[in-house]
């Protein structure tokens, strides 16, 4: 696990400021009784500058716990090559939106990938040391480059990779004919099922560079994981027979032939996904972000709540909603809002660890709200042959309920720890609206093309280019000829990895199709519910228990969207099966994957936030946990019973309307009990506080005599609290600055 501690920081584990003096933070204060920092004087003053400033040293502390490794910054002719060459595959992306090829996706694909792969292994350093043995072979400029290039140059052998990568990815559409294979794209396709050894040889070649470029950019766990299915096709044969999990067999071969040459393989859907959605969202984000939309989200944020106790946790609530349009990495938000809002955070009095959950909960909610949710959302959109939009609409009432449990628990804090009010020196953010308000625009038109039936490829394309004419409003953005060949770059750049892992994916996929495992797994999960009890409720509720810690066990090992391929083939089938509906259960995937970046004993994006606040790596990740518990809850609701359907937006309109109202009162409540504090009520004890958490995961069973009980115990206790709150003479929270509250114990 990466050190939080970084220069700058002192030994109490006072802030990171990746900005530095530019936020205008006074020195770092004493602490009172409690533990918590003192009053302490002083504006912070947040312009436009220091926003830059901040972000921009926040994105080297970002690349350190994002789910994809950093790549080489390469600069000189090299750099300009592959510039060129990410461009190159930038244009070819947005072409193929207005004038498809016309052979199909798959040919494009072949393309696509013979673009990516390539830069891939430019872009990413092996991160490894030359093995004594190569050292013997060859001379060693071969494998060790200049000391002072090493890190930023490619070696000979990542050029070797490169060449071969580009050779077997065109290869399918090589219209020479080699012995038995080659041929041109057709003859490749009339040998599916029945190979040349060439288009064998080929195909392993493929297979074994992906697994090293996915151990580039993502580390040993998803090329294990591959190997295992790998191994899982060829042995499976070999399995007692008796066994659920048991195959007849696969040979090498026809493995091959499905990775190489089916539509399930390394040109499936995932990577097909990668190809359309993902690389013109990623060109999209980097666009508005060159034309200072994260900038404007930022500073409108810091403005907006300047003036409120409760004002420091609402922007950087806001601040990670914002930012999330921009920044497809929950650690990336996490550090880059961290960046500006952890000063004002500590001088308010949040200990590190509440303002690190607080902080790493709102970068991984920006994953899961629209209108640009995370990679996975559009492999949804293909799995089950809905529109963008409907994805879209089946994450807006999930959305609203996590934020709404954030702020709860922010507003809690505030009151609990006796948050102060801290003087911010901003602009008005009327005048930031009235200013920059345009930048908002770009994502309203993705929205509104997708309602008119435009597909979302050229949806986001016409967003692309409305922000990119939007820039010129303001002078120091403009996307110039040279600014918008970064941008473009930058997208193809931004889905390296991405395309690399959705490749890979085809090996889970492929094999899972082949062998019948997604059935047989399904029917395992299935028996060890129906072991426990024969009620049809009880047996839905179970397998949803036991495909969200398995969901959640492999979202800690691999990126989300490879989580979500696995666990849509192993886990998605079982939930058909109970009769849930698709919707329902390939959302409930997509967030127990996303929600691995919040879950111990990763939680890639509380460990970022850790080290911008200088807290405990642990106890952040609980208070991540804490903070997020709506995402954690609300899937479950989606699957144990047809009413949860309304929470997808799914059913008539008084289906959602009871849905939605029914969980914000369990998120309320949930919240209360994870805090504990009652508004109106002060502090609240250990009783009050299990039966309030009762009460919150009874209302999530949406019906009618679990919605009964829950609203009935839940009242119950908060009046109860309010009469004991009476009767004891108590006024509230206590004034600002005097915490109720602390770690360890009440005041």
């Amino acid at each position: 696990m990466p050190s939080t501690k970084r220069s700058g920081e002192t030994a109490e584990g006072d802030a990171v400021r990746p900005g530095g003096d530019l936020l205008a933070d006074p020195p770092a204060p004493s602490t009172d009784a409690g533990g918590l920092p003192a009053a302490t004087s002083g504006v912070h003053r947040i312009s436009g500058e220091t926003v830059d400033a901040a972000v921009r040293e926040s994105q080297e502390l970002a690349a350190q716990f994002e789910e994809e490794k950093p790549g080489r910054v390469l600069t000189g002719p090299l750099g300009l090559l592959v510039t060129g060459l990410a461009t190159a595959v930038a244009l070819l992306a947005l072409w193929q939106v207005f004038d498809p090829l016309s052979q199909g996706s798959k040919y494009y694909l072949i393309f696509f990938l013979a673009g990516v792969l390539p830069l891939a292994f430019l872009a990413y350093p092996a991160g490894l040391a030359s093995p004594g043995w190569l050292h013997r072979l060859l001379p060693a400029r071969l494998t060790r480059p200049p000391a002072e290039a090493r890190a930023n140059r490619p070696s000979v052998l990542d050029w070797v990779f490169a060449a071969f990568a580009l050779v077997v990815c065109l290869y399918p559409v090589l219209p020479v004919t080699l012995g038995s294979g080659g041929g041109g794209y057709t003859a490749f396709l009339d040998r599916q099922g029945l190979l040349a050894p060439l288009d064998v040889a080929m195909g392993t070649i493929l297979l074994l560079l992906l697994l090293e470029v996915c151990r580039r950019t993502t580390g040993w766990v998803l090329p294990v994981v591959c190997l295992v299915f790998l191994g899982y096709g060829y042995y499976g044969g070999m399995l007692p027979q008796n066994w659920d999990v048991a195959h007849s067999g696969l040979d090498f071969e026809q493995l091959i032939d499905a990775f190489y040459n089916s539509d399930s393989g390394f040109y499936g859907t995932p990577l097909d996904v990668a190809a359309t959605y993902i690389v013109l969202f990623t060109i999209y984000g980097a666009v508005l972000d060159l034309s200072g939309a994260g900038r404007f989200f930022v500073e409108l944020s810091v403005a907006a709540f300047r003036r409120s106790r409760s004002g420091a946790g609402r922007t950087a609530v806001a601040s990670g909603f914002l930012l999330g349009t921009v920044s497809g990495s929950g650690a990336a938000t996490t550090v880059s809002i961290g960046a500006v809002t952890w000063p004002i955070l500590r001088q308010a009095g949040y200990p590190a660890e509440r303002a690190g959950g607080m902080l790493a909960a709102a970068g991984v909610g920006a994953i899961l709200s629209p209108p640009t949710l995370g990679a996975a959302a559009f492999i949804i959109a293909e799995y089950l042959g809905v529109s963008y939009l409907a994805v879209l609409g089946w994450a807006l009432v999930p959305t609203l309920l996590y934020y709404l449990g954030i702020l709860l628990s922010v507003e809690i804090d505030s009151r609990r720890f006796g948050a102060r009010a801290v003087a911010v020196e901003a602009a008005s953010p009327w005048r930031l609206l009235l200013r920059f308000g345009y930048h908002f625009s770009s994502l309203l038109v993705i929205v509104l093309f997708l309602a008119l039936g435009q597909t979302p490829f050229r949806a986001v394309v016409y967003a692309t280019l409305l922000a990119a004419l939007l820039s010129f409003l303001d002078r120091r953005y403009r996307l110039t000829p040279t600014r918008l060949v970064e941008a473009l770059a930058a997208g193809t750049r931004g889905v390296l990895g991405v395309a690399a892992v959705c490749a890979a994916a085809g090996i889970i996929t492929a094999t899972t199709t082949k062998t019948g495992l997604g059935p047989q797994t399904a029917a395992l999960l299935i028996d060890a519910a129906a072991a426990v009890s024969d009620h049809p409720a009880v047996v839905i509720a179970l397998t949803a228990l036991l495909a969200a810690f398995a969901l959640t066990l492999l979202g800690l090992a691999v990126p989300v969207t490879a989580s979500f391929v696995i666990g849509w083939v192993i886990v998605g089938p079982a939930l058909l099966d109970l009769g849930v509906a698709a919707p329902a259960a390939a959302m409930f995937v997509f967030y127990f994957a996303v929600l691995s970046e919040a879950s111990p004993p990763t939680a890639l994006a509380a460990v970022a936030a850790a080290a911008v606040t200088g807290g405990r790596v642990v106890p952040t990740m609980w208070q991540t946990m804490r903070y997020a518990l709506p995402a954690y809850l609300a899937p479950i609701a989606f699957v144990v019973t047809p009413a949860g359907l309304g929470l997808l937006g799914i059913g008539g309109a008084g289906q959602i309307l009871f849905a939605g109202l029914v969980s914000a009162v369990s998120v309320a409540v949930l919240a209360a009990a994870a805090g504990g504090w009652l508004l109106g009520a002060g502090p609240i004890g250990a009783l009050p506080r299990t039966l309030l958490a009762l009460a919150g995961v009874v209302l999530l069973w949406l019906e009618p005599l679990p919605v009964t009980v829950g609203l009935t115990l839940a009242a119950a206790v908060v009046v109860t609290c309010l009469i004991r709150h009476r009767v004891a003479g108590e006024s509230g929270p206590l004034p600002a600055g005097k915490p109720a509250v602390v770690e360890g114990g009440t005041k």
